[in-house]
């Protein structure tokens, strides 16, 4: 059945519940991520920020690796289902990083996020620290685990800021080492799902989506890391309800690592 809870995580509880997916990523081989970031502050030169997929991939790769290496990380949602899409886990990481009176920042983004309920003050004193994080997730995913599927919605700062606290580094200086580390820490099989809802005759942003296939929130609000993560999962399987798992295993296989932006 789908679980409409999703466990708020801080520092009392991160190791009990890294224990949890750990138990759980056994069985549940779907795991979806979302994260949640002070917004965009820096943009290609002559490029509005709404003409971003006019980029080339190494342009729109460049605009990304600027904006994470500068920013830093508010939330984590991660979300693990069943093979068959019934089951569902969820949890939302706060991260203690970001200091909303002093860190770079998008000042309009940042307004977003305080009214959909992020308490930045909580988040400074009592967060995770990103480095214990990266530690627990990398003993949990570190062998990548040939059995899991990624999936991400409009996925590249998502995994960019991923890659970053779990390496302790900026991103790579190209998008083909970027690539590969994407592949050495989530395996052979990460999908963004904006790409992926093309082939089926739907675009814009997940909640656009979400309503085109008349999913509505279970639990938490939008741009909150741990239910958009609940949300993409149930995107996810809403669209194999859709086709054969024969035709639905060529599209995922057609959109193998084909994140939005950069391919």
């Amino acid at each position: 059945m789908l679980s409409s809870e999703i466990v708020n995580v801080w520092p009392h509880n991160l190791m009990s519940e890294f224990s949890r997916i750990d138990t759980c990523v056994s069985l549940f081989p779907y795991v979806s991520i979302d994260t949640e970031f002070p917004g965009i502050v820096y943009h290609q030169i002559n490029i509005s920020k709404h003409s971003m997929e006019s980029l080339s991939p190494a342009e729109f790769y460049a605009v990304m690796k600027r904006n994470v290496d500068a920013l830093k990380l508010i939330q984590l949602g991660l979300t693990l289902s069943s093979s068959d899409g019934r089951s569902h886990y969820s949890w939302e990481f706060n991260f203690r990083d970001f200091d909303s009176d002093h860190d770079l920042q998008n000042p309009e983004s940042v307004s977003f996020l305080k009214r959909q309920g992020i308490d930045f003050l909580k988040n400074k004193q009592r967060g995770i620290e990103s480095w214990v994080f990266a530690v627990l997730f990398r003993r949990v995913f570190g062998v990548p685990r040939k059995n899991l599927k990624w999936a991400t919605f409009h996925g590249p700062y998502d995994l960019g800021f991923l890659v970053k606290i779990l390496t302790g580094m900026e991103l790579p200086e190209s998008l083909d080492g970027f690539m590969m580390l994407v592949r050495g820490f989530f395996g052979d099989e990460v999908y963004d799902l904006k790409n992926v809802v093309r082939d089926f005759g739907l675009g814009g942003g997940l909640e656009g989506v979400a309503r085109s296939l008349n999913l509505e929130r279970v639990t938490g609000k939008r741009h909150k890391a741990g239910s958009d993560s609940l949300m993409i999962m149930r995107v996810f399987f809403e669209l194999k309800g859709k086709c054969s798992e024969e035709e639905m295993n060529r599209i995922l296989q057609r959109f193998k690592y084909k994140l939005y932006g950069l391919s």
